[in-house]
């Protein structure tokens, strides 16, 4: 599908772009992947990296500019909705900034997307959107559900719009594993309840589901991947397994443990072999058999939850992971 097609990212320089870029343009040989961001410096470092390659174009734009968005969107097939603001103290000490980008900029790039004719935007979420306790995520409970009503703006023969959802990426900036190995050697670690998990992903399955969600969606899905957890304290010892640990507390409006999928999905929940879909409760989607296409409903108590899970990362799994990706942990 996306083979020779024109690909457009919103915040593209960031880590998700980083991985998407070049995985994309190795698999499927795109005819234009236009990188759309607001930040010229990351924009300046990452053609470096693409210098002789003319596929990969370069547009400097907010996602709050309506007008800048049609104007990049002109002749674009596809979309990848990246951009967003995600630290969370950060969005509760600038709670309008964030409303901004990431609800504000989502109706724009919806109602550009549908005037410029594009086939198929796939939006990434956050596990923090599943019953939100934080700005960040009702913000993206928000963006969420735009994005699923974007589809009956844009009619049945129109822009199809759906949505990615995972969990804490693995090595990414200002994580909790480029933190831990930043400081492994003190003697203590901070860890901010002991109880505390977190599903893992690593940014090359995030760039699969997208993938997949650009190959599979009718329209208005909610794509979750079936991946690991793990304790934050086990995520502590597979780094530093000497340290002691000190109990600092969470912060505002983190979550003792990650859900994706919340008791009021399960009804509209259905299980795949590596991911879930849900479907969206409007206009009987969730009973469509195209959107279903050999699903499994789940049980009507369903949740998936890092602390409910089925799989587990064991220590030196991660141990492994690190080791084989310390180059670039951290670094997008």
């Amino acid at each position: 599908m996306l083979t020779n097609s024109s690909i457009l990212i919103t915040g593209g320089t960031g880590s998700f772009g980083h991985t998407f870029i070049p995985m994309t343009l190795a698999k499927y040989n795109p005819r234009r992947l236009v990188i759309y961001s607001r930040d010229e410096m990351k924009q300046w470092e990452m053609a470096k990296l693409y210098n002789n390659d003319d596929r990969v174009r370069f547009f400097i734009g907010d996602v709050r500019d309506k007008e800048r968005l049609s104007r990049a969107l002109r002749g674009i097939d596809y979309v990848v909705h990246a951009a967003a603001t995600k630290i969370v103290p950060t969005a509760e000490y600038n709670p309008f900034e964030c409303i901004k980008t990431n609800i504000n900029g989502a109706m724009n790039l919806i109602d550009a997307c549908i005037d410029s004719d594009v086939k198929r935007v796939v939006a990434l979420s956050t596990d923090k959107a599943s019953s939100p306790a934080n700005l960040y995520g009702a913000t993206k409970l928000a963006s969420d559900k735009l994005f699923i009503a974007g589809n009956s703006y844009s009619g049945s023969q129109g822009t199809q719009f759906a949505v990615v959802r995972y969990g804490n990426v693995m090595g990414s900036r200002g994580s909790v594993i480029p933190y831990f190995l930043s400081i492994k050697d003190k003697d203590t670690l901070p860890i901010t309840d002991e109880r505390m998990t977190r599903f893992m992903i690593t940014l090359e399955q995030g760039v699969e589901l997208v993938w997949h969600a650009f190959d599979d969606m009718v329209g208005g899905e909610i794509y979750v991947k079936k991946i690991p957890s793990m304790k934050i304290t086990d995520v502590a010892k597979a780094i530093a397994p000497e340290a002691s640990h000190e109990i600092v507390g969470i912060r505002p409006g983190e979550k003792l443990h990650e859900q994706m999928i919340g008791p009021e999905d399960a009804m509209y929940t259905f299980e795949y072999d590596g991911h879930y879909k849900i479907l969206p409760a409007i206009h009987n989607w969730s009973e469509d058999p195209q959107r279903i296409n050999g699903g499994k409903k789940v049980n009507p108590d369903f949740t998936y939850c890092s602390d409910n899970n089925a799989e587990w990362m064991q220590k030196d799994e991660l141990r492994t992971w690190i080791n084989q990706n310390c180059d670039k942990i951290g670094k997008i």
